[in-house]
């Protein structure tokens, strides 16, 4: 079975645990943060979608994005 193309690279996650103060992340914990950041950052994304069309628009705007945010 191919692999699944992750939408936010582990790479870029690895960097963001480092930051965060980690000498060293194993390749499981960086993927496992993609997936999380993934699965909520698509929840938000939703209720974005849902308040701009509530709003009678198609364009999604940075307050979609901030109130979407409090309710997930």
């Amino acid at each position: 079975m191919p692999k699944k193309k992750m939408i936010i690279p582990p790479a870029a996650m690895v960097e963001l645990i480092k930051k965060a103060g980690a000498e060293r992340v194993s390749e499981d914990a960086a993927k496992a943060l993609a997936e999380y950041l993934i699965d909520t950052g698509f929840e938000i994304a939703q209720e974005s979608v849902k308040l701009a069309r509530h709003a009678g628009r198609k364009t999604v705007k940075k307050a979609d994005v901030e109130l979407a945010k409090t309710r997930v």
